[in-house]
């Protein structure tokens, strides 16, 4: 079982032939500035690869007893539209019975009309990536509100300095990565041996 989760480095390999991982002068909507990007619907794009993510991810869910004694009768939810891949593939390799994705509306993340109290079944949140936690974190707390429990969590990839649980549940990431982030230009250009490299305003 242990086998058939890829390991960082083929993830890091994956995402870098799609050009999922990218590298440059990045700035991000919150004006901090950084050397490196991902978009993961890059990756996601290939079918080969989406089913190598997911099922990997979703094996290192099916490993844990709390987790694979529920099943089938379980929810996995993607908390906003850039998730929905990654909850589509973990679901299908669990036959889980249930699929969710939160949006934004209002300034609030919440589910589409009439999903009720009682009707979310015990709860994976998966993403793609994790910054902040922020997405993740309002999930929880919508989820709970609903009346069900969390039993797991987990992303493709989780930035070093972002949170590693939520609630007591761990943080499950195929691979982690140290992203610097600079406050202005100036600070970004110091950390560099070199800055000549065009300047992108990218949207999370």
């Amino acid at each position: 079982m242990v086998d058939l989760i890829p390991t960082p480095e083929s993830v890091m390999e994956i995402l870098q032939k799609t050009g999922a991982y990218r590298k440059g002068h990045f700035i991000y909507p919150n004006g901090k500035h950084a050397s490196h990007y991902f978009q993961m619907p890059l990756a996601f794009r290939y079918y080969d690869n989406a089913r190598i993510l997911s099922v990997g991810l979703s094996r290192m869910f099916r490993m844990e007893k709390t987790i694979s004694s529920r099943l089938p009768k379980v929810s996995v939810i993607s908390p906003s539209p850039g998730g929905i891949m990654v909850a589509f593939g973990v679901r299908e390799a669990l036959s889980a019975e249930q699929i969710y994705w939160a949006e934004m509306e209002d300034g609030k993340r919440q589910f589409r009309q009439y999903v009720g109290r009682g009707d979310v079944y015990p709860a994976i949140i998966v993403d793609d990536i994790l910054r902040s936690g922020r997405a993740i974190t309002e999930t929880v707390e919508l989820v709970k509100s609903l009346g069900s429990e969390i039993i797991g969590i987990g992303t493709i990839a989780r930035f070093e300095d972002g949170p590693r649980e939520f609630d007591g549940v761990p943080i499950k990431a195929l691979m982690e990565f140290d992203v610097n982030f600079y406050a202005t230009e100036e600070e970004w250009s110091k950390s560099r041996s070199a800055s000549d490299v065009d300047v992108e305003t990218v949207r999370y």
